[in-house]
């Protein structure tokens, strides 16, 4: 029986992290602190206790950017503070134009080495003896990165037994976020990346990922340089298989990053044919479309052009 003075603040803390999974963000919306504050060590306990990496990563990245939005409407002096709390050194720049801080080159490297966008490579960026300026939106956002890994550092702490009322919410989140995992994964594709175009064999690897479980040697090496070719990131190739029971960060990424010819012989690697997939028991359902191409990437391209003849405005949108 849950007490009736703790109970909203657990029903917020299970909303926290049912607002992540669904939505990939935290919502601002309870105004009462006594509330709100205690909410968040109970739902990182929560997240901690489901034992489920992906869903502890979205929780992360939820609450990061929530932090992120909140930092945006701050004065600069509280961003500051914020980050100090972090050993960040950081100083205020008084141009009272372009920039808002400057920080030291080290801090903004560890916190932007993850962005691909070209704005946040050193190379493209003002920096002054060390000291890297950026606006208060910019610092916010390195301070996102920072308010997210310190989460799934605090994630990473076991969980003993709970409360029977607690484990229920728990096991309720466990099953919500299986639920929507695989929807989750589509979302997270680049927009760029036209779903709908994927070749039935592609498809049914990229769901099998998915729902966590493993595919065959040859399915990994398929999936990995079919969407290495048509525009995924390595690092977006490289978390789609974190679900998976076997999953190892460092080896995976070598491997993808070599499929994508950022390593080893430095070729980029193309998928193998439709007859090379069918006599390996990849290719299971064909499609008309399959019955005119010899290759996943060609289906891919024709389906692409089928769907904009179609729907050229929905596929806009996907």
């Amino acid at each position: 029986m849950e007490s009736p003075e703790y109970k909203p603040i657990l029903e917020r803390a299970q909303q926290r992290i049912e607002e992540a999974i669904l939505l990939g963000s935290v919502s601002q919306q309870s105004k009462n602190e006594d509330i709100e504050i205690p909410s968040f060590p109970i739902a990182v306990m929560m997240a901690a206790a489901t034992n489920d990496p992906p869903l502890k990563r979205r929780y992360a990245l939820a609450e990061a950017k929530r932090a992120s939005e909140l930092l945006t409407n701050e004065n600069r002096e509280k961003i500051m503070k914020i980050a100090e709390s972090f050993n960040w050194k950081i100083k205020p720049v008084h141009d009272g134009q372009t920039y808002d801080v400057s920080l030291h080159f080290t801090n903004f490297l560890k916190n932007a080495a993850n962005f691909h966008s070209k704005k946040w490579k050193l190379v493209n960026r003002l920096m002054l003896n060390g000291e890297v300026y950026l606006t208060k939106v910019e610092a916010s956002r390195l301070l996102e990165e920072e308010v997210r890994r310190h989460i799934e550092e605090k994630l990473g702490t076991k969980v003993g037994s709970l409360p029977d009322t607690i484990a229920k919410r728990v096991e309720r989140l466990r099953q919500l976020f299986s639920e929507r995992k695989g929807k989750i994964k589509m979302e997270e594709l680049p927009k760029d990346v036209v779903i709908p175009a994927f070749p039935p064999c592609i498809k049914e690897l990229y769901d099998t990922l998915a729902s966590g479980r493993n595919t065959s040697h040859i399915g990994r090496f398929a999936l990995t340089s079919f969407l290495i070719n048509i525009g995924m990131t390595t690092e977006n190739v490289v978390n789609l298989f974190h679900s998976l029971p076997d999953f190892n960060e460092r080896l995976t990424r070598y491997q993808v990053e070599h499929i994508a010819g950022r390593r080893g012989s430095r070729t980029r690697y193309i998928p193998p044919r439709c007859d090379t997939l069918r006599t390996h028991g990849v290719c299971h359902s064909r499609e008309e479309v399959c019955k005119e191409v010899r290759h996943p990437l060609t289906y891919y391209r024709r389906k692409i052009r089928i769907l904009r003849e179609k729907e050229p405005q929905s596929l806009s949108e996907k």
